[in-house]
């Protein structure tokens, strides 16, 4: 089965659109195939393999797990709970609404820095006393425990786009400033050190960020992505599959 250009735009879209096409479209073949005659096993296995033909876009493994099980799960759910309400379904669509809104969709899902990607990091990557050290998409605070670990006399600060989870990171990080805000707008030419846990669509626009910012001498640190155009002067691989790629973007742009 062959795709369309405007397709294959849009299963590329800023996840998770792309999972929800996905699904939608799974749900349509379903509701087609049983207006046809179809059994309900025969449209449920043709939805299901739309799922699994359409997940090779999703990119990462996850993604594509994502893509293909959003179906039979949502259909066996939906055989589970005969006679729920419908409008029950909107409570935990909500919930994701507000922690993860539309308009952070470009930026990386919630995936917490694990406890001890960053050990050895202040050795690699030194700072002065009471350097300011930004954690970009602070989610519920672990990249900023992880910080404060590695450099206890810095000024830490986040900013987090969704309002319960930077609530939730001022709650766990009582030592940090954490802002409700968008990383982008923040201007990254105040710190010493910017530290990143995002998605490789969005390193591109982070390099640039940091290279137009970011003053000679400051650091960018990436968990496990790398920046392109970026020449690295160090990486960290204390936790395996999570290396910390290390820049100094002001001094080590690739000509």
């Amino acid at each position: 089965m062959r795709t369309t250009p405007l397709i294959e735009r849009l299963l590329r879209a800023p996840w998770p659109l792309p999972a929800v096409l996905v699904w939608l479209a799974c749900w349509g073949w379903f509701v087609v195939a049983r207006a046809l005659g179809l059994g309900v096993a025969w449209a449920g296995g043709l939805a299901t393999a739309v799922g699994l033909w359409a997940s090779r876009w999703g990119g990462t493994r996850w993604r594509r797990l994502f893509m293909a099980l959003g179906f039979p799960l949502s259909w066996g759910a939906l055989a589970a709970s005969a006679g729920v309400p419908p409008w029950v379904w909107l409570v935990p669509l909500a919930v994701v609404l507000l922690l993860y809104p539309p308009t952070a969709w470009r930026d990386a899902p919630l995936f917490p820095t694990p406890r001890d990607a960053l050990v050895g990091l202040n050795a690699l990557a030194p700072l002065p006393p009471m350097a300011r050290v930004l954690d970009a998409g602070a989610g519920v605070g672990d990249g900023l425990l992880a910080l404060e670990r590695a450099y206890p006399d810095a000024r830490l600060e986040g900013v987090e786009r969704s309002a319960p989870l930077a609530w939730l990171a001022r709650l766990r990080c009582p030592f940090a400033t954490v802002r409700r805000g968008d990383m982008w707008a923040q201007d990254w030419g105040a710190y010493g050190m910017v530290y990143l846990f995002q998605r490789p669509e969005t390193m591109p626009q982070a390099a640039a960020k940091a290279v137009a910012e970011m003053r000679p001498g400051a650091w960018l640190v990436s968990l496990a992505f790398e920046a392109p155009g970026l020449e690295p002067v160090g990486r960290l691989d204390t936790v395996p599959g999570r290396t910390v790629w290390v820049y100094q973007p002001a001094d080590t742009v690739q000509r």
